[in-house]
């Protein structure tokens, strides 16, 4: 059992769990993820750890409300226990002193990109962010990015905040006014596909989490199996990071729809209950 010992709200699907997890805690790097599970029943989810605390023993998670377990998880409050959670696990992301890297995240993307850039930060990195969402509402994690950061950058579809615009715009803005070593994306699938097209363009190295298409998150069901570079890969065990100019985002899109009606009929049914 794993204690919940603070949550936050960023916004009406998003949240903030400080979990107590000692042995992660301490040995987690930048990119590993965490297995949870709910009750002896639960479904196991993977989550990519934002960040931890090695004197307290806690781990920060955060959460987009969207299936049943995600809704059930961010119903906990402090003091409630989470019934299983295994980590760290995944590949940690590769951190060296490359010269200026652009890292670009949408939506609650920026979660796992955070431990990315503060250790790329620690290797002596010049980091410039592309914070992307729809709405300003859905911007998070902001002053915590901004700490790890020479230059923010914030986009937003409708104009609410920042810049109007994509998270595209936002990154080819940086890549034309100054030299750019590497990149880092990290969002939804569609936004990572035109990121790493973006970056093809100027042959900038990059690097995409697809940590989004994991399922049980130790290699066993394959529901994260997709082509890089023309090799069949599993992103929990092999990932989540690939280099994102060798992902095939369109098969990866079509396999994240492979359970949506699933998905539905158990909302439906977590609903009813």
């Amino acid at each position: 059992m794993n204690k919940i010992v603070e949550k936050e709200q960023f916004s009406e699907n998003v949240f903030k769990l400080v979990v107590e997890a000692p042995d992660v805690a301490v040995n987690r790097k930048a990119g590993h993820f965490v297995i949870i599970k709910l009750g002896d029943k639960g479904e196991r989810i993977p989550l990519t750890i934002a960040g931890s605390d090695p004197e307290k023993g806690t781990i920060d998670l955060v959460i987009q409300r969207v299936g049943v377990t995600s809704h059930k998880l961010t119903a906990l409050n402090v003091g409630d226990t989470i019934t299983d959670l295994v980590g760290p696990l995944g590949q940690a992301t590769h951190i060296e002193k490359v010269g200026t890297v652009l890292a670009a995240c949408g939506g609650v993307g920026t979660a796992p990109m955070l431990p990315i850039i503060e250790a790329l930060k620690k290797a002596g990195n010049r980091i410039i962010t592309v914070l992307a969402a729809r709405t300003k509402e859905l911007i998070i994690l902001e002053d915590q990015m901004r700490q790890f950061s020479d230059e923010v950058i914030v986009m937003t579809d409708d104009g609410s905040y920042g810049t109007k615009g994509l998270v595209t715009k936002g990154m080819e803005d940086v890549i034309n006014r100054e030299k750019v070593d590497k990149s880092f994306v990290i969002g939804p699938a569609i936004m990572m596909k035109f990121a790493a097209l973006t970056t093809k363009k100027y042959n900038i190295p990059t690097e995409a989490s697809l940590n989004t298409i994991m399922v049980d998150g130790t290699g066993m069901c394959g529901a994260c199996r997709i082509t890089v570079g023309g090799k069949t890969k599993f992103v929990c065990v092999d990932g989540p990071e690939f280099d994102a100019h060798q992902v095939d985002f369109d098969e990866m899109l079509m396999r994240l729809g492979a359970y949506k009606d699933e998905e539905v009929r158990a909302f439906e049914a977590y609903l009813n209950n």
